[in-house]
């Protein structure tokens, strides 16, 4: 593994498990194994290498979810399988962490990667809908693109439930409930 693929990724890890203000960049060196001189050969500072480790992130997230989407047998399936794909509820949302971060709200740069990847997973899952929808398997009287929205609010708001309980349990019943609202959609 290179150097700069070694800072992405301990930057990607502490700022999921720290989040940003809060990681240093001594943490960043100690985690990736790099001395400052090569830290700063590849990253201007702490707010260029966040920008690049959550454009390595979101699009990272996109092609996973695009791949376990594009995998489902049917466009419902596809919904579900978003809904249920494991995560580390306690550890939250890579992404949906950052978002509670002044520093990253603030910055256009940082922040943009987070707002594409929740646009991405609202546009795949509103065209999931829809095509479950002329496929016959859900009802007309509703709207895809906010139902889409809620399904992706859902587990945002799952991460926030089960870290506030500490509980993983907290997190599947969130989930399931989720799958039960889909399949009340139905024809």
């Amino acid at each position: 593994m290179d150097t700069r693929t070694r800072i992405l990724d301990a930057a990607a890890d502490l700022f999921w498990e720290r989040g940003y203000s809060a990681t240093s960049p001594q943490a960043l060196q100690e985690r990736s194994g790099v001395g400052q001189g090569s830290m700063y050969h590849h990253f201007s500072g702490k707010r260029d290498l966040a920008v690049a480790s959550l454009r390595r992130e979101s699009e990272r997230l996109r092609r996973s979810t695009a791949d376990l989407l594009d995998g489902a047998a049917t466009p419902l399936d596809a919904v579900i399988a978003y809904l249920s794909t494991p995560r580390a509820p306690l550890k939250g949302c890579r992404l949906g962490r950052m978002t509670q971060e002044p520093e990253v709200l603030a910055n256009d740069e940082m922040r943009s990667p987070i707002a594409e990847t929740f646009v991405f997973y609202q546009g795949r899952l509103a065209a999931l809908l829809e095509a479950a929808r002329r496929d016959g398997q859900l009802r007309a009287e509703f709207s895809p693109i906010d139902v889409a929205a809620t399904l992706v609010a859902i587990v945002q708001g799952a991460h926030v439930l089960a870290r506030s309980e500490q509980s993983a349990d907290a997190f599947q019943r969130v989930v399931a409930g989720a799958v039960q609202l889909v399949h009340a959609l139905r024809a």
